[in-house]
């Protein structure tokens, strides 16, 4: 299915931490918090400002995000758990070289 968000919405695929520790300690699903952390998928066409403009997001799909722990509305699309969420609920971009030493 194709979904494509209005406005300044946008959606985003968590992205899921390992379940083991650094120490090798297997963390129960129980315990976990949930990630703030996710990747963009999809993005609406942004904003309308006060002379009815639309101003473009400056996310877009595949882009690694920080997000506020409570922040966008759980959604179930095809099978995936996603999130729907204005862009300002989102904190930050990830860089490549961020992402990867966050990974490792």
């Amino acid at each position: 299915m194709a979904f494509r968000p209005l406005g300044d919405r946008v959606l985003v695929k968590r992205v899921e931490e390992e379940a083991k520790s650094k120490g090798g300690i297997i963390i129960p699903d129980t315990a976990k918090e949930k990630p703030q952390e996710g990747e963009v998928v999809a993005v609406g066409p942004g904003a309308r400002d006060d002379s009815g403009k639309i101003q473009p997001l400056d996310v877009k799909p595949g882009d690694r995000i920080l997000f506020g722990k409570w922040s966008g509305t759980e959604v179930k699309l095809d099978g995936d758990d996603l999130l729907i969420m204005k862009e300002s609920d989102i904190l930050g971009v990830l860089d490549a070289t961020t992402a990867a030493r966050a990974a490792a």
